[in-house]
């Protein structure tokens, strides 16, 4: 589906760049609002994390979704992009003081809290503004996903959040506390998640968890379930929009709420990531003893995605329609590790060629770095181009 690419426009633009497709990005949107608007008291926040290019959270905020926080720089970046502060929360392993009152000072409506030491803080530092801050407290469920290891956060031995058997210690440290109000769970099991099973065992430990609370008389306001749900990287032509549908009924039928409670949802890559491509342009093609080479001006600098997880993703020639051929894509950064693909087949390839490497909405601008003293890259949306 080259047709979907402004060819003659890119052609003058300098690349590497990425490419937002907003048609894709509103019928995402529009999709999540239509399937979560289906069940009562759903939430959904839009993981920043993600993609944080001003153009892109303006059109999710315009979507009415949330922002999911995870830095201060996050929350400014919501703030600016006009997100309201009670649609807010902040989660993170390690918040400074900075960011904590950054938080208190915008009243945001939720501090998602991962140790007790982190509990005391955020009470200290409200107390001395004279604020009540609103925290929901990470728990770790030990619950494995089918993903890339490097992206699970939900077993005993990831560094994210409170172990279950201290749930009710935290709870209760919480209520002697004067500055902070107890308000709800959070949870997070990992990214890239494609098997509904896993959101159902999360279901069935939450379950188990707010049973246990039920002994003890205690009320929860929110249940928040992470993100974690997957794209198709494979077949971002075939498969642009994620399953939300199922998604959202999962826990619309696994998860046994209580009369009131709302379920908070931080979607982030299926927002996002099919809607982004990044574009670079062919230097040289190198025939090597055994294979040959597409060498681009894009890097791992501009998408480390492949580099960092051994990620896939789609590439395609916009640019040419004669007979596939197959290259190893790679990049010009001096590390053996700047590769995009191996032994990929593309159309024919020739010096001054624009690749699109696909669904790289999501990881992709966000994590972009200056190592070689490179510049970073530009995103550009479809209704700019």
């Amino acid at each position: 589906m080259k047709g979907q690419f402004p060819i003659e426009k890119m052609q003058s633009i300098k690349t590497p760049f990425y490419y937002y497709d907003t048609e894709l990005l509103r019928q995402t949107l529009r999709t999540i609002n239509e399937e979560a608007g289906r069940h009562e008291n759903f939430v959904v926040h839009y993981a920043v994390k993600a993609n944080a290019n001003p153009k892109i959270l303006r059109f999710i905020r315009e979507a009415g979704l949330g922002a999911d926080c995870v830095s201060g720089g996050e929350i400014e970046a919501s703030i600016k992009a006009g997100f309201p502060s009670n649609k807010i929360v902040y989660a993170g392993v390690g918040k400074s003081d900075w960011e904590i009152n950054l938080g208190l000072d915008n009243d945001i409506f939720c501090f998602n809290v991962e140790s007790i030491p982190e509990l005391e803080v955020i009470n200290e530092l409200a107390a001395a503004k004279g604020k009540t801050a609103r925290v929901a407290f990470r728990l770790n469920p030990n619950v494995g996903a089918h993903t890339h290891a490097n992206i699970t956060t939900g077993l005993a031995e990831n560094k994210f959040g409170i172990a279950m058997d201290d749930m009710l210690k935290v709870i209760e440290e919480a209520r002697s506390m004067k500055n902070v109000k107890f308000v709800g769970l959070h949870f997070h099991i990992g990214s890239q998640i494609l098997d509904m099973g896993d959101f159902e065992a999360l279901c069935n430990r939450v379950n188990e968890l707010q049973a246990k609370l039920d002994s003890q008389r205690i009320r929860v306001e929110h249940i928040n379930v992470g993100g974690g749900l997957g794209i198709d990287y494979a077949h971002p032509n075939r498969v642009p929009l994620p399953d939300f549908k199922a998604y959202f009924n999962t826990y619309a039928k696994k998860l046994k709420l209580r009369p009131g409670q709302t379920l908070h949802f931080e979607l982030g890559r299926a927002v996002v990531a099919q809607c982004g491509s990044l574009i670079t342009r062919t230097l040289y093609i190198k025939k090597g003893a055994v294979k040959q080479f597409a060498i681009v001006d894009a890097g791992f600098t501009d998408l480390i995605r492949p580099a960092l997880y051994q990620a896939y993703h789609k590439i395609e020639n916009i640019t040419s329609e004669e007979p596939l051929e197959t290259y190893d894509v790679v990049g010009p950064i001096c590390e053996s590790t700047d590769v995009f693909a191996k032994q990929v087949d593309i159309n024919r390839a020739h010096r001054g060629d624009l690749l699109a490497i696909r669904s790289a909405g999501a990881y992709g601008e966000i994590m972009a770095s200056q190592y070689n003293c490179r510049q970073l890259p530009i995103g550009y949306t479809s209704d700019e181009i």
